[in-house]
């Protein structure tokens, strides 16, 4: 997959084969338009081009609504390689793009700029100034300017239509299992390793706490999960452990952590990169009376987490 940061970076192709959107989550319903996407282009003798944005149209357009996104950038282009497709472009969103108009979008981007001979667009999807264009436009501009439009339908899970505000949701209310299962893999959150208070080395369990690598990412609701834990530097090297998001109640904590304890660990890795695979919620976050409660209920976590893995 070749990838590109701006539409000047693209040279237009002769049969390319395109959808666009912003493809938050790469999720179960975006993996569906793009096996689809990936299919015409084979069958046209084509290309398959993803158009996407960044930042999120949202957070340009509606900055006081504090989007966070299921993806950073690094996640996002690694899950769309994986889906196979040939050319992804990531062009810059500004407010002077939104006002590019339904009309201008298709003529000047799809077709002039990236040569789509067909398009494959997901369900209610819309495009150009405030949201005008529609699948009823395409139809209209297709037999105009060379190019046919196919619509993909609505991907449910449980009668359940699947959608990047639906998993943001239950990723809020902690409901790992829902978004899990709408994203098709589970729930990725990368950071770099920082010093903490070293509260957990005086109860025997150390802690990994990150900052995570973009603010805009979305955190899972408070409490612990049971997690891989990967470093991308080596990929060959994975472990399990549990994941404290939260306040830290029981020391009156002014900030949230993200704080991980790595099962059969004892290495310094102050200043490194790890990813944590959210596998399961074990409990929401609580406020202990005495630090030897807290440890009690830290050993009743590890022993859930272990059995969880098998380990």
């Amino acid at each position: 997959m070749k990838v590109y940061f701006s539409l000047e970076d693209f040279n237009k192709l002769d049969n390319a084969v395109v959808t666009t959107g912003t493809f938050d989550g790469v999720h179960i319903g975006h993996r569906k338009i793009l096996e689809q996407l990936n299919r015409v282009a084979q069958n046209y003798n084509g290309e398959s081009v993803l158009l996407t944005f960044n930042p999120h149209p949202r957070i340009v357009l509606q900055p006081d609504i504090d989007l966070k996104l299921i993806n950073s950038q690094p996640e996002k282009i690694e899950l769309l390689k994986s889906c196979g497709i040939d050319h992804l472009i990531i062009h810059p969103f500004t407010k002077e793009f939104s006002r590019t108009t339904s009309l201008n979008f298709v003529r000047n981007i799809l077709v002039n700029t990236i040569g789509a001979k067909k398009l494959v667009i997901g369900y209610d999807h819309h495009f150009g100034r405030n949201r005008e264009g529609s699948f009823e436009h395409l139809k209209e501009f297709g037999p105009v300017y060379g190019f046919d439009v196919e619509e993909i339908s609505a991907e449910d899970v449980q009668n359940i239509t699947v959608s990047s505000t639906k998993i943001r949701k239950a990723l809020l209310e902690g409901d790992l299992k829902t978004a899990n299962e709408f994203l098709g893999y589970s729930f990725p959150l990368g950071g770099q390793v920082i010093e903490g208070e070293k509260i957990g080395n005086t109860m025997g369990f150390p802690t990994a706490n990150i900052v995570a690598e973009e603010n805009y990412k979305i955190l899972p609701a408070d409490g612990v999960y049971a997690v891989e834990v990967h470093f991308p530097a080596s990929p060959e090297k994975r472990f399990y452990g549990m994941c404290n998001i939260g306040m830290r109640p029981t020391f009156s904590g002014k900030f949230k952590t993200i704080e991980t304890h790595i099962f059969n660990f004892n290495r310094n890795i102050y200043g490194e990169q790890i990813r944590l695979i959210f596998q399961d919620r074990l409990r929401g976050e609580e406020k202990f009376e005495s630090l030897e409660k807290l440890k009690i209920q830290l050993q009743k976590d590890a022993v859930q987490a272990r059995a969880f893995f098998g380990i």
